[in-house]
């Protein structure tokens, strides 16, 4: 299979305020061309030995393959997790128009 062209990026993050501030910053610096907020979901997960129940809000970044390193560097830095969820999956697919905007929005 060839190396997608376009990438959906999601994390997750413990409030509202934290998935706004990810999504506005990456899109400002154009390592996303959208961000789609949704939440509050519940996570369950194993962390430092023990079992935990969370709200989070999840953040869905539409960008390009290209920008994926630029996206995954600012979520990190930006992300108040000492280990944020940052899980690329390729897009196979797309209209055409949509695409060329989202190549369009990321270009630096």
């Amino acid at each position: 299979m060839p190396e997608p062209e376009y990438v959906t990026v999601m994390t997750t993050t413990d409030s509202e305020a934290a998935a706004r501030h990810l999504a506005q910053s990456a899109v400002e610096r154009r390592v996303a061309a959208c961000a789609q907020i949704d939440g509050p979901v519940t996570s369950v997960y194993r962390w430092e030995g023990r079992i935990e129940t969370a709200a989070e809000w999840r953040v869905l970044f539409k960008t390009t393959a290209a920008c994926y390193a630029g996206l995954e560097a600012h979520v990190t830095r930006e992300h108040p997790y000492d280990v944020p969820e940052i899980i690329a999956l390729p897009v196979v697919a797309g209209s055409d128009a949509y695409l060329a905007w989202l190549r369009q929005e990321t270009a630096q």
